[in-house]
């Protein structure tokens, strides 16, 4: 791939409705966790910054999001959440927004066999045979 190949944008799409935010990657930093965490550092102006949180305003954790770097392809994540960055040396009219999200990974068969239980929740009551 060339460089004029790849497009200026980080792209987020939200699977069920189809809706895209398109963000500038000069305005970007990416970092990733070695607990397949992503970390997405977003440094724009304010109308900008309100769009993403407006993006995912009353988004269901449950929903998939997919993302796409510079036109290279479209990878699965789930949302984990938006952080208020601090940085002194922004403009008045700037602001510094951290997108958290973890890598999609569909479990195997033998991962789903070997699953630990997160709960131990069992109900005490019987259901009542109906006469």
């Amino acid at each position: 791939m060339t460089d004029s190949d790849i497009n200026p944008f980080f792209v987020l799409k939200k699977i069920r409705e189809g809706e895209e935010l398109k963000m500038d990657q000069k305005n970007i930093k990416i970092r990733m966790n070695s607990d397949k965490i992503m970390a997405i550092h977003y440094k724009a102006p304010m109308e900008r910054t309100i769009e993403l949180e407006m993006f995912f305003d009353k988004f269901n954790p449950i929903d998939r999001i997919n993302y796409n770097i510079g036109g290279t392809g479209w990878v699965g994540a789930n949302f984990r959440g938006i952080i208020d960055g601090k940085d002194a040396d922004l403009p008045i009219d700037y602001d510094y927004k951290i997108l958290m999200l973890e890598e999609y990974k569909c479990p195997t068969k033998v991962e789903l066999k070997n699953l630990k239980r997160s709960s131990k929740f069992r109900p005490n009551f019987t259901i009542a045979d109906s006469k």
